[in-house]
């Protein structure tokens, strides 16, 4: 049991998703076309968050931090939609701005100390796996545990990457932006898949329609 999830993104004509590029080879469409899904509930990676929102600096829980070795999760609010972080280590920090809607995804190596932090701050949390996040664990305890039906997966490759190899996707929305980025060493839609074994996925096309400033969008199912 998980919920549905899409993944939603933009991209150069040859790939590339590195966020101040695409703001200049593009317009408002991305916002505009996500808000067209019922999905009020997003994921985005940790370097997403503290690239936009949390910043660099960790949290650090003292001498006495111990991971909590043990699957949890902590219902602050009951929401509509969340906004939710992957954060493996749980070291994002978080200001005392409006929390109700924030949900964490950490792994089992996350402290004791991280978890109470992310109480007192008002925001929820899923701890499961190990040694990274066990992402289809994750999306079956926010399915049953937290009511979500919908998801959609806005970025970075990474994380795009992981949902892709766990086969957690269900459908893909993408723009094309008319523009090229050629930059050695720039963020894939999809990326750091590290299973040699892995086979591409086929896709099959369901729509694709175009703006006026040459941005074309492609919708397909897994």
């Amino acid at each position: 049991m998980k919920p549905y999830i899409l993944c939603h993104m933009v991209q150069s004509v040859d790939g590339r998703i590195d966020c101040d590029m695409v703001d200049k080879i593009s317009g408002d469409e991305y916002y505009s076309t996500l808000d067209s899904f019922d999905c009020p509930t997003r994921i985005e990676g940790k370097y997403s968050y503290q690239l936009h929102h949390c910043g660099f600096e960790d949290f650090k829980p003292g001498t006495t931090g111990t991971s909590i070795k043990e699957e949890s999760f902590f219902i602050a609010n009951k929401c509509d939609g969340y906004e939710i972080s992957l954060d493996n280590p749980g070291t994002l920090l978080w200001d005392n701005s409006d929390n109700n809607n924030r949900l964490c995804i950490v792994s089992e190596k996350a402290t004791v100390q991280y978890l109470d932090y992310l109480k007192e701050k008002g925001i929820s949390y899923i701890a499961t796996g190990k040694d990274k996040i066990d992402l289809p664990r994750a999306m079956e305890i926010l399915y049953i545990e937290f009511g979500v039906k919908r998801v959609a997966v806005v970025g970075g490759g990474k994380i795009n990457g992981a949902f892709l190899e766990a086969g957690l996707i269900d459908e893909l929305s993408l723009l094309l932006a008319p523009g090229i980025d050629g930059r050695t060493g720039q963020p894939a839609l999809f990326d750091g898949i590290s299973f040699k074994n892995f086979k591409p996925k086929n896709l099959i096309l369901q729509d694709i329609s175009k703006f006026d400033n040459g941005m074309v969008w492609l919708k397909y199912k897994f």
